[in-house]
């Protein structure tokens, strides 16, 4: 029997202006994964963590992304996982993102990397679409490749690694759940063209910023006429976080995902620092509990803990 054990990070989508197609891995939170090779064709899903996920695989994320790679490749063989998710569920950080990628990762791990990063993808987003309706890779694709990726296409998937430009990332999660679907079915079906276009140049200056690691650029391209207008009304003291990061210095940032989670961008670790403690005093006013994480962009993924191939194990 073969086991490997990883590390899954948590990512923040959109990226402000990049709805859908923007997306970055973070270290803190993360899940732990560990995910056995049986000899049997079962699929066995174990939640180590409090949050009641479904272990029935046809109903869980990482049960259906497995099923989905068991069936393609006609495998015999079946798949026990053990999750221990710190990735709140409807935190807006890539939670049911997490359990699909390294769901994808370790099982193709376990196989012998037979399949390719776009083949994981498209393995992975069957456990978004479970979790939200929608197979979208914008948090998928950052968790698998790490640092920050446009998904230029996801039919046929075409996923493209940016740069990580050396900036830290401060995200408070409010205690407050806003669920995925509930926050795209709000959205605006028809759009204004004036509003498409300054989104358009938002997004290209983002990408451009990114590329050419052009600071000030990427701050002033942190601006979403379309989608945060709308979801902000979802999270409490929005605005006031935004306002104040920026006041603290702040390059610029906004709703992570489909929130309730924010994050902001900041060039150094004390203005991060002292942006996480304004963001958790914000919360602590109005009593609603919240988490604060700081890290720098991750550049790495989905990391390898252990791996055990050993047969007796």
């Amino acid at each position: 029997m073969k086991k490997i054990k990883i590390k899954v990070p948590a990512t923040v989508a959109n990226m402000v202006c990049g709805f859908d197609i923007l997306g970055m891995a973070i270290h803190e939170p993360y899940d732990e994964m560990e995910l056995k090779l049986l000899d049997s064709p079962e699929i066995i899903i174990r939640h180590e963590d409090h949050f009641g996920l479904p272990e029935d695989p046809s109903k869980n994320v990482a049960g259906v992304v497995l099923q989905n790679i068991q069936q393609h490749l006609r495998l015999k063989k079946g798949f026990e996982v053990t999750i221990r998710k710190h990735i709140k569920p409807g935190s807006g950080l890539g939670s049911s993102a997490a359990s699909a990628a390294g769901a994808a990762f370790g099982a193709n791990k376990l196989l012998g990397n037979i399949l390719s990063d776009k083949e994981l993808i498209h393995f992975a987003m069957f456990g978004e679409e479970l979790a939200s309706g929608v197979r979208h890779a914008d948090n998928i694709a950052p968790c698998i490749y790490g640092g920050i990726t446009l998904v230029k296409s996801t039919s046929p998937i075409d996923i493209i690694p940016l740069n990580t430009p050396d900036l830290f990332v401060v995200a408070v999660h409010p205690q407050v759940e806003v669920k995925t679907s509930d926050a795209r079915q709000i959205l605006k079906k028809n759009i204004l063209l004036k509003d498409a276009v300054e989104q358009w140049g938002n997004i290209a200056g983002l990408v451009a910023g990114i590329l050419k690691n052009d600071i000030p650029l990427i701050g002033r391209s942190l601006n979403d006429v379309i989608i945060e207008p709308i979801r902000s009304i979802l999270i409490p003291k929005f605005h006031e976080i935004k306002s104040k990061s920026l006041e603290a210095g702040a390059l610029g940032g906004g709703i992570s995902g489909s929130g309730p989670s924010i994050f902001m961008l900041a060039e150094k670790k004390e203005t991060a620092e002292n942006i996480a403690r304004m963001m958790k005093s914000v919360y602590d006013e109005i009593e609603i509990e919240s988490f604060v994480y700081v890290s720098k962009i991750n550049s790495l993924g989905i990391e390898i803990i252990e791996e055990i191939n050993d047969e007796n194990q």
